[in-house]
């Protein structure tokens, strides 16, 4: 992908910002050149009086005294809510979170959380984290945080504790599998979430999941492709890429993913109503995936980045998708930052398609719809008599080898596709392409 398309989130906001229209504070003067004749908008001043005296009338009349900070911050809430779902104004705790979202990265301890009878429990410690390297272990309770007792504590209200600073220091008192309450005083450090997740689920075929686009997960992708070849010998048979739930992200890390499986051609293209939110994404000619056989799978919850990744596959037939429709946020939004730690996020632009589709509020309809379900074995019956079980049977005409019964089942191996029914058709897809592809 060309380097002059790649605009970081910031520089595409502060463009935005230089590209606004300038307002104009008063009535222009009698004799004055027009807003129309000077391009200039002008404040609405009947509006803006109605504000004020509603300000003013909340501030005098309303039962309880309420300060100027919260009333204004409350009408740019209102002014925000109204537009559409997307945009909002984000204080500093929301903006805060909103970056180590698409960052990946935040300060804490590097703990799986999840709650049992109202107490905090390990899920599972993050390799290589302050919580992992102090001997936290999967299954503690976790009954004080910093010394405050945390039964009845809600995940969020954890989580925010946990979290901090890097090289801040906290204390945990816990509790393993009903023994005596032990404390640990730890370091809080980088935590590095990542976002994509792989594995062969059988020779030749291999599996790749993207929870949400961060900022890195081009990269990780293009890693996760090169380990999978190595594990698989140098090259796959195919390969499941897995969208499903994936809530988006990052509109950059949409096109770096769509650009490793894909050697030209247009990926996205966004339109807005300045020049700034009209962007072209063009695929380069390097194939981290070396074309393998691709099925991309989707439902309801694949959104926003990860409906450009799939709009952009199934328009270059590059990959057959499955599953259900997509949920169909076909927007982009930008990231203002504005003072004292604040932003705001505002949506811009829609985003097409290569063949010029904006999926927004219709989704991605799957080539193969399949539904979600679990896959059963059928254990009741052993292997039925064969051939090669009968007395006197006549022998292979070429030579081979009798393959009787035996009177055994084949052991069940549990798999990942054995629990998942829209994998498990995935893969047989693959196989059935790897069939009748080879000469």
């Amino acid at each position: 992908m060309s380097s002059r398309f790649r605009l970081s989130a910031l520089a595409l906001s502060l463009a935005l910002l230089g590209a606004a229209p300038l307002v104009q504070a008063a009535e222009p003067a009698e004799g004055a050149d027009t807003p129309a004749a000077t391009g200039k908008a002008v404040l609405p001043l009947d509006e803006l009086r109605t504000f004020a005296e509603v300000l003013d009338r909340i501030k005098t009349a309303y039962v309880e005294p309420i300060d100027d900070k919260t009333l204004l911050e409350n009408a740019i809430k209102g002014m925000l809510s109204n537009l559409d779902p997307h945009s909002a104004y984000l204080e500093p705790e929301d903006f805060l979170e909103l970056q180590e979202s698409t960052s990946g990265e935040f300060g804490g301890l590097g703990i799986e959380l999840g709650q049992e009878d109202g107490l905090l429990k390990v899920i599972s410690p993050i390799d290589d984290t302050p919580a992992a390297r102090a001997g936290v272990e999967a299954g503690d309770l976790i009954l004080r945080i910093d010394g405050q007792p945390t039964k009845g504590w809600s995940l969020m209200e954890a989580v925010d504790k946990l979290r901090g600073k890097p090289g801040s220091k906290i204390e945990l008192t816990l509790v393993r599998e009903g023994g005596k309450p032990f404390t640990l005083k730890l370091e809080r450090a980088v935590i590095k979430v990542l976002s994509v997740k792989s594995e062969l689920l059988e020779k030749n075929y291999g599996y790749l999941r993207i929870t949400q686009f961060q900022v890195n997960s081009g990269e990780e992708v293009a890693k996760a492709l090169r380990q999978l070849q190595k594990d698989n010998g140098g090259k796959l048979g195919g390969l499941v890429l897995d969208l499903r739930n994936n809530p988006g992200g990052v509109l950059q890390a949409a096109v770096e993913v769509s650009d490793h499986f894909l050697n030209k051609g247009l990926i996205v293209y966004t339109k807005g109503r300045i020049a700034n939110s009209e962007l072209r994404f063009s695929a380069d000619p390097a194939d981290a995936s070396q074309g393998v056989p691709l099925v991309v799978l989707i439902n309801g919850g694949s959104a926003s980045a990860a409906e450009i990744v799939a709009g952009a596959l199934q328009d270059h037939k590059r990959a057959v998708l499955m599953g259900t429709d997509s949920f169909g946020k076909g927007s982009v939004q930008t990231v203002l930052p504005l003072t004292n730690d604040r932003a705001l996020k505002l949506t811009t632009a829609l985003y097409y398609t290569p063949n010029g589709r904006s999926i927004q509020a219709q989704g991605i309809v799957p080539d193969i719809v399949v539904e979600r379900g679990t896959v059963t074995r059928d254990k009741s019956q052993a292997q039925g008599v064969k051939e090669a079980d009968l007395p006197g049977h006549l022998g292979n005409g070429n030579g081979g080898a009798d393959r009787p019964s035996n009177g055994k089942t084949t052991p069940a191996t549990v798999t990942a596709q054995d629990k998942d029914y829209q994998l498990s058709q995935a893969l047989n897809l693959l196989k059935g392409l790897n069939i009748t592809r080879k000469p």
